[in-house]
Parts: C-alpha cells; structure tokens; sequence
C-alpha cells in the first residue's frame, strides 16, 4: 500500500493562544507532501477537508480509500481537485485519461471508483496536489488547464504585495459541490500575500506553498487578528487555517502558493477584513 494518511482535529482559538512552536506546527503544519513514489493525505476535522499528494515515478499510484472515510471508494461520498505542480502526467479516472501540463488542474466528481495518477518522465515526474472535501452530488469531472482559469491582478508593489490570483476549481469555471482551490503567484520585488488580511467563518482554508527556493522561506501568519502567532514555511509545504483565523504570510522571496476552501458558501468574495493596524 502505497497510500498513508494521518489525522488532525479540530482547535478552539482559546488553546491555540497557549500553544509554543513545536505544538503549533505539530496541529497545523503539513510536512510530508511530496514524497516519491507515495500518496500522503492528511485528513482535518475542519470540514472533513483532505489535503494530499501524489508523485509517481517507478509506477502508477492509485488512490485508495482510508479507514477514515468508512467508505469503500475514496469518491463514493467526496470530490477532488487536483492541481500538477511538476513535470507531464496523467490522471485517469474510470478508465479515461486526462493530461495535466505543469499548473494545469482536474475536478473529479463524486462516485467515481478508480483514480490513478503516473507521470510521463520518472526521472522528473508530476507533482499532484490534492485537496478533496464531502460531496452532496456527482458533478462531472473536468479540467481546467492555465487559459480556463480566472485571473485577477492585486496588491501593488508599493505595498509591497503585488501578486497574480488564479482561480482554478470555483463555482464559476466548474460546477462543484463546496471545493475551490486557485493559485497565486508574488511578483518579483513583493512579499506578503493576502494582505490585508482577512477570515471567514463560513469556510476554513488550506494553504501550499511552493516554488519557495531551498535556502529560502515564507513565515505564514495565523491566529484571531487580535492574537497572532506564526509559522515557518518551506518549499512544498501546506498549512491548515481554521474559520477562525487569518491566512496570511511573507516571503524572503517570490513564491507561490495554492489555496483550497470549503465550507458552506461558494461566493468567493465572503470575507471578513482585518485592518492593518489592528492585526496584534
């Protein structure tokens, strides 16, 4: 078996503020993504989100269901989304083949049996992010490659946040059930990402963060505005952010990250904003 997961329950801010470093990144924290030849998942009790990786290289890795769902199929009751961050590969859902381009994404629907992911080049493979939440409905799946996504520009470089927002698997380009997921890339010369920042209590959040470089990193900010704490990031590493908390982080240089939500309100605009000069 070529599937491990482990689990993460949910926290209530008033813990939170007594955590130190080491328990911090041991609830929210997740370290083991991207790893060869192995699909790893971690299962939060936040919305039931999962948040994963798939990287085959020696062979096909399919994706099994955990004991964690009670399900006989991984989709029986959930859907997926899934976002290549590396080189060519494939993803084949019930028999049918779907070539994902570097940053090119996929939106499996609820019921399929059988999901299997392989890459063109072993020697320099795709890199499937995950993100999977509950389903009420089967949608079809589909992907999305980089000219279907929606592209918003935002920040500026005098406040230091410049950055290009793409939104992948959102209720305007697919239709879904409550998964969305996006990417958004910090311009040369800007740090910061989602600033000013912002909750929503309808929807918790997932952050990955890449193309980091190795001797670089992105301290990620989380916590209530009034009560923040902080994480170290590197490369290929997400973050779990519950409803309660901003998601909000800075680089010590450009960087990318991929966001995935769920919760019950698909308007991407539903956000609660926290003033610069309030944040403690």
């Amino acid at each position: 078996m070529k599937t491990t997961y482990s689990t993460r329950y949910a926290a209530s801010p008033q813990d939170v503020k007594t955590y130190d470093t080491a328990r911090i990144r041991e609830e929210f924290l997740i370290d083991n993504l991207m790893e060869h030849d192995k699909i790893n998942l971690t299962y939060s009790h936040y919305d039931r989100f999962i948040t994963g990786s798939a990287v085959p290289t020696s062979s096909t890795l399919k994706l099994e269901t955990i004991d964690a769902l009670k399900a006989e199929n991984f989709l029986d009751r959930r859907e997926l989304g899934i976002i290549n961050v590396g080189q060519k590969g494939k993803v084949t859902v019930d028999g049918t083949e779907y070539v994902l381009e570097h940053k090119e994404a996929l939106y499996v629907g609820q019921g399929n049996k059988n999901v299997e992911f392989s890459s063109d080049d072993a020697q320099n493979p795709a890199l499937f992010y995950l993100n999977s939440t509950p389903a009420h409905k089967a949608f079809p799946t589909k992907k999305i490659g980089r000219n279907d996504v929606e592209t918003i520009e935002l920040g500026s470089a005098e406040t230091a946040n410049a950055r290009t927002l793409r939104k992948y698997i959102v209720n305007s380009v697919v239709d879904v059930c409550q998964l969305q997921m996006g990417m958004t890339t910090i311009k040369p010369g800007s740090s910061w990402n989602t600033m000013p920042a912002h909750v929503h209590d309808r929807r918790m959040e997932v952050y990955f963060y890449f193309e980091i470089p190795s001797d670089q990193a992105v301290s990620h900010f989380m916590g209530e505005p009034t009560e923040t704490r902080h994480i170290w990031m590197a490369n290929n590493q997400a973050v779990i952010s519950p409803p309660w908390s901003i998601h909000s982080g800075s680089g010590t240089s450009s960087y990318s990250f991929i966001w995935g939500m769920a919760g019950e309100n698909l308007d991407y605009g539903d956000m609660d904003h926290c003033k610069i000069n309030e944040l403690r």
